[in-house]
């Protein structure tokens, strides 16, 4: 009788472990940060760049969608550097102490990307940096406007006079 309770017990101990086993071995998916949309995203200092796209039709115009996220208390000025016809182009960005700014939306400024060579398909690399922080390089996906979501912020041509 007492060989049976303590053969029931290792057994119900065993079954217990085996089944709950997966998650002390397998590390938890959840807990790896990953792109949940379309863009890339990065970090520099207090700045949180999220989602960064180049929407282009045909390759040498382009605008960047992107959020930045400040988590600081303090506003910043952030560099956004790429390779254009000329060499590298600055454009300076300024975006509000603990706000989140959106770039390139029907209602947020525009970040225009002219004479580059960026193929819809592709991947285009970005510069962002601030101050004295270490910048980072995002490798950029480029979409054009199949997607519907995108298809209303493509770049449009300057009108001519």
């Amino acid at each position: 009788m007492r060989a049976r309770v303590i053969v029931s017990v290792v057994l119900a101990a065993g079954v217990l472990l085996g089944t709950s086993g997966c998650n002390l071995l397998a590390p938890q998916s959840t807990t790896k940060h990953y792109d949940a949309s379309d863009g890339v995203s990065g970090n520099v200092g207090d700045l949180a760049v999220r989602n960064a796209i180049v929407l282009s039709e045909d390759g040498t115009t382009g605008s960047l969608l992107v959020t930045v996220v400040n988590t600081g208390d303090s506003a910043h000025s952030l560099n956004v550097q790429f390779d254009g016809a000329t060499g590298k182009v600055n454009q300076k960005i300024t975006v509000k102490a603990d706000s989140t700014t959106a770039f390139g939306t029907e209602d947020g400024p525009l970040i225009p990307m002219d004479a580059i060579s960026a193929q819809p398909g592709s991947l285009f690399p970005v510069y962002f940096q601030y101050g004295d922080q270490t910048g980072v390089e995002l490798l950029v996906p480029v979409l054009d406007g199949t997607l519907g979501t995108y298809s209303t912020l493509l770049p449009t041509a300057a009108p001519t006079p």
